[in-house]
Order: structure tokens, then C-alpha cells, then sequence
């Protein structure tokens, strides 16, 4: 199973949306069989431009609070459990504040956003993985996504768009 690993679009609008998404699924979704996005979606619709790919989603602070995305949940795949949130406050301690969040809960990956930098490495038993931003780089250098690559173990990827 392969899945696509989202976070901080900040898609402001659907024709924003479509180009993003053509992009993606003409590259490195190709074949995905699910997304995560990891928050700032931005633009309440988004997951209506990945058509009928199963989409998991949570809210972050850039989205309507009044939306139907929770702040966190946790996605089962095939056999793993991946929790999903986008973060809170500073860069600094992220990665802490995170996997604090999902401590009584058996999870064996970890996707989160908000830093708009990316991390896939393992904390313990648990991949920790941010695929970045596609849209909005900030201080990493490059525009990235994610893909997670899931069998009996699951491994991550980063993938640079730009």
C-alpha cells in the first residue's frame, strides 16, 4: 500500500486545489491508495480535488474551526496504526509535544505538520514523519510531500517537488 502525506497546502481556492492535486497525482501520488493530510488544508474542499481517493484529514490552526476535520485521530491501514495531528506553538519541541499527544495510544507512525519542515525518523517504535509543504517551504529548502510505503512494516519517504 502506498499513501500520500500532506500538510500545510494553505489552498485558498479550488482552481488552487485542482493545480496542486494534478500535479501530485500526475507525480509522485500516482497509484497512491490513500492521503493523509496533516492540517492547513486551508480551503474546506480540498479533499473533493484528489476525486475518489480515500482522504484522512485533521484540522490545523490555519483551518475553520467550525469544519468537520477533528484536531487528531488515529487512521488504521492494513495493519498500522498511524496517528495523525498538526501541531502546535514553536518549531522548537514539536516532536515532543506530538508524540505527548498520542502517548496512551498504540500507534506505530506519527504524521504531523505545522513546522513545514520535514522529519521521518524513528522515535522508539514510532516513525515520526512530516512530509513538509508542497506550497509554503518556509525555512526548508526545498517544497516536499510524503509517501509512506506500508506492508508488514511501514518505511516513509520524502519526496522533493520542486
Amino acid at each position: 500500500m502506498r499513501v500520500g502525506v500532506l500538510s500545510d497546502t494553505h489552498i485558498h481556492s479550488l482552481d488552487a486545489g485542482f493545480e496542486l492535486a494534478q500535479k501530485l497525482l500526475n507525480g509522485p501520488f500516482s497509484s497512491v491508495d490513500a492521503i493523509l493530510h496533516a492540517g492547513d488544508h486551508v480551503h474546506a474542499d480540498l479533499d473533493s480535488c484528489f476525486h475518489s481517493i480515500p482522504w484522512y484529514g485533521v484540522r490545523g490552526n490555519m483551518d475553520s474551526s467550525d469544519g468537520m476535520l477533528p484536531l487528531q485521530r488515529i487512521v488504521k491501514l492494513g495493519k498500522i496504526r498511524i496517528g495523525l495531528v498538526h501541531g502546535w506553538g514553536v518549531s522548537t519541541g514539536i516532536e515532543k509535544r506530538v508524540l505527548s499527544s498520542f502517548s496512551e495510544s498504540d500507534i506505530d507512525v506519527l504524521v504531523f505538520g505545522h513546522s513545514h519542515r520535514p522529519v521521518c525518523r524513528k522515535v522508539g517504535p514510532i516513525l515520526l514523519f512530516n512530509p513538509g509543504s508542497p506550497t509554503d517551504r518556509r525555512s526548508a529548502p526545498f517544497h516536499t510531500v510524503g509517501i509512506l510505503h506500508i506492508a508488514s512494516k511501514v518505511r516513509g519517504e520524502i519526496i522533493r517537488i520542486d
